[in-house]
């Protein structure tokens, strides 16, 4: 084999024949030389021969270095998917116990209830001067006032009604509201309680074959057993709920009063077991009463708001301020069923048509 050097040496006659080493290839000998193709096949013969006359010391060094690299891919391999499998594992938890429909914090950044943070005044306050600038100040005194005095309104209401996001001033306070209130709505939920009882009762059948049926929540409960059924969840329809209940879901879009448009707007079925205690809670709002129109109601359960007890009736709406302290629970015998009410969120009578507007815009889903 004729090796042919890469650039002359300082003599004018070519550099002797030289062959490698089998023991030493040293970088720079790399870079000085080219081979041909058949010296190629003898370079890859000399290098084994190197390595096997290689000593212990080198041996056990590349051997460290190989194992370390293994484990290096195989660290990396591992850590990823168990990250990935974590994050889904708190999905699917907040997913099966619903936390994000009761009252226990999830701390989930879609939940207007559960994600308290420092900006929250500064966001409302951004979101009323995009308001104003598309449409008008007129009218917007007392919720300037109530995003501007929000930390003091908040901090030093009383103990007994404590709403936990919103507080609008300067509307009347009391724990339960006559029917003449929302009077229409209240009509017509009442007219329709046979439509919306049969498709409870359709959905309800489920339950026979699964513990906790697609399209249902199970909330967090001290005892016993809380389930909603959502067809507005926090201003956002449920379409494949919806489409369960296609004539109350019409339904709704008869009320007058409904909020529909802004993330305190809700409308579910809300069932409790026998033997369920649902904790002292309170709302995210003063801006809305909450209709509960009774579907089924057993002996010995109530409604407590405010430290007042109500009681339900089939076929008969209860209104209230859920922005008050107020607990419900059942304890009526497991051979009476459970009880089920229909749950919609109506504005509150005194917050006038220029500031719901508002309050739609400032309090949008995914604002």
């Amino acid at each position: 084999m004729v090796w042919v050097p890469l650039s002359p040496t300082s003599s004018d006659h070519r550099a002797p024949l030289r062959t490698p080493s089998t023991t030493t290839m040293s970088l720079e000998w790399l870079m000085d030389w080219s081979w041909s193709l058949d010296g190629l096949r003898d370079f890859i013969a000399t290098g084994i021969q190197s390595f096997r006359d290689c000593d212990a010391t080198a041996l056990v060094a590349v051997a460290c270095l190989l194992v370390l690299f293994v484990w290096y891919c195989y660290h990396v391999g591992r850590e990823q998917p168990r990250a990935y499998a974590t994050v889904n594992a708190l999905m699917q938890s907040a997913e099966v116990n619903g936390v994000q429909n009761g009252f226990v914090y999830c701390h989930s950044p879609e939940c207007v209830r559960c994600s308290h943070h420092d900006g929250l005044n500064q966001k409302l306050y951004h979101n009323l001067q995009e308001y104003a600038k598309r449409y008008s100040w007129s009218g917007m005194g007392r919720i300037h006032k109530g995003i501007r005095e929000q930390g003091r309104y908040l901090n030093s209401r009383p103990s007994i009604q404590k709403p936990e996001v919103f507080f609008l001033p300067d509307l009347p306070t009391m724990p339960y509201f006559s029917r003449d209130a929302q009077k229409h709505d209240v009509e017509l939920l009442e007219r329709n309680f046979q439509t919306i009882l049969c498709e409870f009762e359709t959905l309800y059948k489920a339950f026979s074959n699964c513990s906790l049926p697609q399209g249902w929540k199970m909330n967090s409960t001290p005892s016993g057993e809380w389930f909603t059924f959502y067809l507005v969840n926090q201003g956002m329809c449920v379409p494949r709920n919806c489409r369960r209940c296609p004539r109350t879901y019409r339904l709704l879009g008869s009320l007058r009063t409904c909020i529909g448009n802004n993330v305190f707007g809700n409308a579910c079925i809300s069932v409790l077991s026998p033997g369920t205690v649902i904790a002292e809670h309170y709302g995210p709002t003063n801006i809305r009463i909450r209709c509960h129109l009774g579907l089924k109601t057993p002996s010995n359960c109530e409604l407590v708001v405010g430290g007042e007890p109500q009681c339900w009736a089939e076929g008969r709406c209860l209104l209230f301020d859920d922005s008050f302290l107020h607990t419900a629970f059942h304890e009526g015998a497991p051979e009476e069923g459970p009880r089920v009410v229909f749950m919609v969120d109506l504005w509150h009578p005194n917050v006038a048509a220029a500031e719901r507007q508002a309050l739609d815009f400032i309090f949008a889903p995914g604002r």
